[in-house]
């Protein structure tokens, strides 16, 4: 498969944006997604705790190793890098949507039924992600100058939450994060899902993301409001949520797509994958 988007993709791409979704659509695609979760339920909690399990490690490394001063960034950086480790999710509602038993190595292997594309979609978050973690140092080091931030996680929490210019930085911090998880949020919102259903490059499908996000406005930020307050939970519960949050907001993902497609035509143009 090209990796450079046809005629053909990017005639589809100009002509996606036919309707647009209302603003409680969300709560639609969330319903839908505890469905898939339910049904072979096993499947996706196995997942959730593979995701618990690799993210309650990183932390782990992060806090034994001094590092305490990068996991509030390194928590972020979960969010822009998420919808890529949900692929496998993706493709049990995809599986249930064309009435095919899923399996988990159907879900494992999923990744190389785009290939490099969606490879190429994760290397692009990741670097998003990093240069993310890299603005929160200088954020740091505007706000704090050459004071060096305490190895020690509590100590971290202090200085970030108990003093007034912990707290104005975590404010400038928040915004210039906003816009990092904006684009991220724009351009993965639907590319990984339309790539495992359709015929269609990387390119093209970021680019129609994004498009098909900014149609539907509303309704993106209400999910993205429901994908924060799942990460605040999760965060609270010391990651535990996420065996159940991030399956639930992995197969409502799909939903959200499917959604879409059928408010933009059905993406006609482009094949659909068998």
């Amino acid at each position: 498969m090209s990796s450079a988007p046809t005629a053909k993709h990017a005639e589809a791409t100009a002509s996606v944006a036919i309707g647009t979704l209302s603003a409680n659509a969300p709560l639609g695609w969330v319903a839908a997604g505890w469905r898939d979760f339910a049904n072979r339920p096993g499947l996706s909690l196995a997942y959730g705790a593979a995701v618990l399990a690799v993210s309650a490690v990183a932390l782990v490394l992060i806090i034994l190793g001094g590092w305490g001063n990068v996991l509030f960034p390194a928590l972020a950086a979960f969010m822009i890098v998420g919808p890529v480790i949900a692929v496998g999710l993706y493709e049990k509602s995809r599986l249930l949507e064309m009435g095919e038993k899923p399996r988990l190595r159907d879900m494992v292997w999923v990744g190389f039924r785009a290939g490099q594309q969606i490879f190429f979609i994760g290397a692009i978050l990741a670097l998003l992600g990093v240069l993310w973690m890299r603005a929160a140092f200088i954020t740091y080091a505007l706000f704090f100058g050459w004071r060096a931030m305490p190895d020690d996680f509590w100590e971290v929490v202090q200085v970030l939450l108990l003093t007034p210019v912990g707290l104005a930085m975590i404010a400038t911090g928040s915004v210039i994060g906003a816009l990092f998880a904006a684009l991220a949020f724009a351009v993965s919102a639907f590319s990984i899902p339309m790539l495992l259903d359709r015929d269609i490059d990387a390119f093209t499908a970021m680019g129609t993301s994004t498009r098909l996000a900014w149609r539907n406005l509303p309704a993106m930020i209400a999910w993205g409001a429901i994908l924060l307050l799942a990460f605040i939970v999760s965060v609270a519960t010391g990651l535990l949520a996420l065996v159940i949050l991030f399956p639930l907001i992995g197969h409502a993902t799909w939903h959200a797509y499917g959604a879409v497609r059928k408010v933009a035509g059905d993406l006609s143009g482009v094949e659909r994958r068998v």
